[in-house]
């Protein structure tokens, strides 16, 4: 089962400089449009060639465009004992709707 984290959640955790990797697995053309100030930017299609840039023992939040393909690599990553996984619901639509509303959704 995946963990789920709200995007007023993820603004606390920030506000309160938690540390924990947020981690946008959008492609780049949807990065280079508009993002998340502090997240890491690795593409779905390379985490498994890149996983040893991914810290185990780390909370890693995952976020896409909707949330779903960050779900999927939330999946993927519990496969690989990566235990503090955590899905953004709504990932960056819903970041630009109720957090930051600059940010214009590619």
């Amino acid at each position: 089962m995946i963990k789920e984290i709200t995007v007023s959640q993820l603004k606390t955790k920030f506000d309160n400089n938690e540390i924990f990797m947020l981690l946008d697995v959008r492609n780049i053309q949807e990065v280079l449009f508009s993002k998340i100030e502090g997240s890491t930017h690795i593409p779905m299609n390379e985490i498994q060639d890149r996983i040893n840039e991914l810290d185990p023992n780390k909370e890693i939040i995952l976020q896409c465009k909707s949330g779903k393909r960050s779900a999927r690599v939330c999946e993927y990553l519990m496969t690989q004992n990566f235990s503090n996984v955590k899905n953004l619901t709504g990932g960056i639509i819903a970041w630009a709707e109720e957090i930051d509303n600059s940010i214009q959704v590619y």
